[in-house]
């Protein structure tokens, strides 16, 4: 019988997509790695799970664009298998009044679609579309570098020396290069990275469907209004990445999200990473300010000068961790991190995909492929959260489905269909009764609003699974159901997440890192978290 290691150069603490790539770079650099899954399944959110027999179903995250191509090539995943299916269209917006929105990177049929509600909408798309992308491109190279710190901060709080204020400020300047490129377009790019979307988009465009369509891109995942500074930041977030073959085009993993893990599974195999599931860690180990390895569950202890947290800074620093073992000025900064959450997600086996009134269909059509939206306006939008502030789910809520059995067959029995429903709002925090009790009448309500625009959905449900905020922190670990390990807000971005002053992935604790999304860049399936950490670790290593 193998005798399983207690000693190596480096642990990392969560199996998530982020931990998995930071694991393999430091692989790659000849360090023994140890990953540490407290779940049966790797791939944190971004997993795969047979929730019914012959279906296989992405149960948190659905869609992939942001991942990092180079991480990708570096790592060699499509010859571990992975494999990403575009979406063509890529939204689709049913009315109640016959009519329906469909949008897609064809930029000629999105000209025909909008047109049909505005030919001024239709002449305007196109030249915002490349405005985001031109901010975008601006933007894309700070995702793939640790984010600098450069604010002027009590040197109290941490010794941050020349080499490292050199390098502070090359990324600052290499910023700052880059923003004056955009030349006379700088204004508008300072807007959509800082104040709210509904203004934005009712500037751009006239037609209602077209600006809820696109708002709801400003929302996913944040307990926040369209009318909030700081959500048209997340509009960017949509023509980013080219994980789905192209600039800005959302993909699905082929055999459910888990197949990014797989395939990271399989590089880090390779790479003699050794991964442990179901070995749940409950303390990190420390002493006179340098990490020493974790206890598990068990009782068992693994030794490492080199941990690497891929869980929140909650879970981190205020859980694992000591509170002894951090300046008191540093666990002050972690316990105001805003993890406010309003999303559920509902899973559901079909016997047949949606047949929507405004456009009626027989089996599979275009308009499954992309995400379906229920939100035709932005008041309906802005009532949604209006209910979630006072602590209520929204009485109609903001949904975007997905069928990723529309383009995956191997997914689903023939004949059949997996869907995904993302819900806003579904607050964490209620004001009256409890997520176990009200969540399967939440999701009745939820498919009720589907009905109204395809009333044979209802009986075509086989199988359904729903996820409030509150299973979403049990299941996955995610503090208050937050999706994207703490708000993507103005004041938690880039030099400042997780808190200001530690935001290259190091902590007050010599040997500790951060290595998910409760790091820069942030949430969603992008990699970027964890090849950043690898690099800032390897270079003190």
């Amino acid at each position: 019988m193998k005798q399983e290691r207690k000693h190596f150069d480096a642990i990392v603490i969560g199996g998530g997509h982020n931990g998995l790539v930071t694991a393999a770079y430091l692989a790659r650099a000849g360090k023994s790695v140890c990953v540490l899954e407290r779940r049966h399944v790797l791939g944190g959110c971004a997993t795969t799970e047979e929730l019914w027999p012959g279906y296989r179903v992405s149960t948190a995250a659905y869609v992939i664009s942001l991942f990092l191509p180079e991480i990708t090539r570096e790592l060699r995943l499509k010859q571990y298998g992975l494999r990403v299916l575009p979406r063509t269209p890529s939204s689709f917006t049913p009315l109640l009044d016959g009519r329906s929105l469909t949008l897609g990177p064809d930029m000629e049929a999105n000209h025909r679609e909008i047109a049909k509600f505005s030919g001024k909408d239709a002449e305007a798309y196109p030249r915002y579309n490349a405005l985001l992308e031109r901010v975008a491109q601006v933007l894309e190279p700070t995702l793939s570098r640790s984010a600098p710190d450069p604010l002027p901060l009590p040197k109290s709080w941490r010794h941050i020396g020349v080499t490292k204020r050199f390098r502070d400020a090359s990324k600052l300047w290499d910023m700052h290069r880059a923003l004056a490129e955009l030349g006379e377009d700088l204004p508008e790019a300072i807007e959509l990275l800082t104040a709210a979307a509904r203004p934005i988009l009712e500037r751009w465009f006239e037609t209602e469907v077209l600006r809820a369509t696109l708002a709801t891109d400003a929302i996913i995942g944040a307990f926040a209004s369209i009318s909030s500074p700081g959500t048209a930041y997340v509009l960017l977030h949509h023509v980013m990445g080219q994980a789905g073959g192209a600039r800005g085009v959302w993909g699905y993993v082929q055999g459910g999200m888990g197949g990014l893990a797989d395939a990271l599974e399989a590089a880090c195999h390779d790479l003699h990473v050794e991964i442990r599931r179901e070995a749940e860690v409950v303390q990190i180990l420390a002493d006179q300010g340098r990490v020493e390895g974790v206890l598990l569950a068990g009782g068992e202890t693994l030794s490492a000068p080199i941990v690497a947290s891929s869980v929140d800074a909650h879970l981190t620093f205020e859980r694992f961790l000591a509170a002894d073992h951090l300046p008191e000025t540093f666990r002050k900064a972690v316990a105001r991190i805003d993890y406010s959450s309003a999303s559920a997600k509902i899973n559901l086996a079909l016997s047949e995909p949606p047949d929507f009134s405004c456009l009626p269909s027989n089996g599979i059509v275009a308009h499954h492929h992309g995400t379906m939206h229920i939100s035709p306006t932005l008041e309906y939008i802005e009532r949604a959260y209006d209910d979630a502030k006072y602590g209520r789910p929204s009485q109609h809520p903001v949904l975007e489905m997905t069928l990723p059995s529309s383009v995956d067959r191997t997914i689903a029995p023939e004949g059949h269909h997996v869907m995904s429903i993302f819900v806003q709002y579904a607050p964490y925090r209620l004001s009256e009764g409890h997520w176990d009790n009200i969540k399967e009448s939440f999701a009745d309500r939820c498919i009720d609003e589907i009905a109204q625009y395809a009333p044979k959905f209802p009986k075509s449900i086989i199988h359904r699974q729903v996820l409030s905020p509150l299973d979403l922190e049990r299941v996955y670990g995610i503090t208050g159901g937050n999706i994207m390990q703490g708000a993507m807000n103005l004041g938690q971005l880039y030099a400042m997440r997780p808190v200001p002053g530690w935001t290259d992935h190091r902590t007050p604790v010599k040997g500790l890192y951060l290595c998910g999304a409760a790091s820069h860049p942030g949430g969603g399936v992008m990699g970027a978290c964890g090849k950043n950490a690898a690099e800032e670790i390897l270079r003190d290593y």
